[in-house]
């Protein structure tokens, strides 16, 4: 054989992929064609494309101007494949600086996202983020600040890698990257995502999701055109866009009516509220919820009890008007529970004849003062039957609900609303007031007041993009059908946010 015959063959310069640069190999070392592997991605993605390009493609993605939601979303995703991880979380830090919220996901159900919650210190994200250091553990759940989400089933990914987010001064979330098996993160894989970790801070930084605090600025109670975003918990997913209009209930107040038409109207009233609840009940059975749902009973029995028909036309029968005879109602009602001290089902059987009361006068003699205007974006302190009954007339186009929303029945009627919802949206009505754009993001929990020009451009782009309405002029999401119609009309659209600052979730009020 010739002299050269012992040299191995030199790969060609268009095989060596972008790894080959990455790893510094240099250009005149005689080799093999490597081969690039990266867990977790396809075939397709490995092929003609090495780490160090979904890394280019990485920074170039976070270097540019972005909605939150498009960073929330895009961030966890492209880090999963550049370090071939199963799943990657963004963790914001909120309220006053010391708790985690997980607000962007890949690998998880969608409902982890703005329920994972974690004190800074607990946890291993935690520790990371109070030590402002990477840590990375083989076995998740053998390490002793470990904390176990069961309905995460995060066993199935026991190789876990914190990394805190920096700030100036301190850390303003965590990335979190988990696998399966028993390969740990290595050291290059680390220092790689500890470097990705700063573009990801600056995208933060950019889309000013940061305490309006450090800035030393304030806003006036509600009104205004600044752009703010308040964090929350996601209740029924999707996005929305309208209006603000806050919760109403009737005053009782005679509305005018004459003495011979009220008592058909009553009487109307209750056939109406009747048949709406037993759809409420189907509806409910059919999704899954009759046991949560069980209040509805309640108020179906209520509202066929010839007793309390009969109080009612009685009263009207002596000359008061609907308001009156139904707030007689609702007062003897409730000064039955208040008489036996410490009777907790008359105290709640008492609110929810009040509330029945509400629901039939809104019917029989509307009240213009408790009235919403229609495809809004309602705020309030709690949510009730009286909501399924009447507020959904106006066809809202989501809810959000303050800290005060804490009643066992919320979640249940969230979910019959059938609209995009957050709750736990602390100081909402101190940053947002009545007629305010507001952009509802119930897929990351977010309330945005004042959207740009460019959001709505962006919410009614997406609209055309939507299954057809089940009638001419619905909403973003399915909410025009009936209630009786509305299990199987479920959409979740899809709406960006871009500039808003995030907001403490105890901002000092005004004087």
């Amino acid at each position: 054989m010739g002299p050269r015959s012992g040299k191995k063959a030199r790969a060609p310069r268009t095989a060596r992929g972008a790894s080959d640069v990455a790893d510094g190999a240099p250009s005149s070392r005689p080799s093999a064609k490597k081969t690039v592997s990266f867990p977790g991605l396809t075939s397709a993605k490995i092929h003609g494309a090495g780490r160090l390009d979904f890394v280019l493609d990485f920074v170039k993605f976070v270097a540019k101007p972005m909605p939150l939601s498009l960073l929330l979303d895009e961030a966890p995703r492209r880090i999963a494949e550049i370090v071939g991880a199963d799943v990657a979380s963004l963790y914001l830090l909120e309220g006053e600086g010391d708790e985690l919220v997980l607000r962007g996901n890949i690998g998880f159900p969608q409902r982890a996202r703005g329920t994972v919650r974690l004190p800074v210190g607990e946890g291993i994200t935690g520790m990371a983020v109070e030590c402002m250091k990477p840590i990375s553990v083989v076995q998740a759940s053998e390490h002793a600040a470990y904390r176990a989400f069961p309905e995460l089933e995060e066993d199935r990914f026991p190789v876990f890698l914190a990394v805190p987010i920096l700030g100036y001064q301190r850390a303003i979330g965590a990335l979190v990257v988990q696998r399966a098996g028993d390969r740990a993160f290595n050291k290059s894989d680390v220092e790689l995502i500890v470097a990705l970790t700063a573009p990801i801070a600056a995208g933060i930084r950019h889309a000013q999701l940061l305490d309006d605090r450090e800035r030393g600025t304030q806003r006036r109670t509600g009104g205004g055109t600044r752009k703010v975003t308040l964090p929350g918990v996601p209740c029924f997913p999707g996005r929305a866009l309208g209006a603000i209009a806050a919760l109403r209930r009737p005053a009782s107040v005679p509305q005018g009516k004459s003495e011979s038409e009220e008592p058909k109207l009553l009487h109307t009233a209750f056939d109406v509220v009747g048949k709406a609840l037993g759809a409420l009940v189907t509806r409910a059975a059919l999704l899954g919820l009759s046991e949560g749902a069980s209040f509805l009973d309640t108020y179906l029995l209520m509202v066929t009890d010839e007793r309390m028909r009969g109080r009612a036309f009685k009263q009207i029968a002596e000359g008061r008007s609907v308001a009156q005879a139904l707030g007689l109602v609702a007062r003897e009602a409730a000064r039955a529970a208040n008489g036996i001290v410490g009777d907790p089902f008359l105290q709640d059987r008492a609110r929810d004849i009040e509330d029945l009361c509400d629901a039939l006068l809104m019917l029989a003699a509307p009240d213009a003062r408790a009235e919403l205007p229609s495809k809004a974006v309602l705020l309030g302190d709690q949510i009730t039957v009286f909501d399924l009954l009447i507020t959904s007339r106006a066809q809202p186009v989501g809810i959000a609900l303050t800290e005060r929303a804490n009643g066992p029945r919320t979640k249940v009627l969230l979910q019959l609303m059938n609209v995009p919802a957050i709750a736990d949206v602390a100081g909402a009505f101190r940053w947002a007031a009545p007629g305010d754009v507001a952009l509802l993001d119930a897929d990351h929990g977010f309330l945005v007041i004042n959207p740009s020009r460019a959001e709505v451009a962006t919410v009614r782009a997406e609209r055309k993009n939507l299954p057809a309405s089940p009638s001419p002029g619905s909403s973003l999401r399915a909410n025009d059908a009936p209630i009786s119609s509305r299990a199987s009309l479920v959409a979740t659209p899809r709406v960006v946010i871009v500039n808003v600052p995030l907001l403490s979730r105890d901002e000092p009020t005004e004087a």
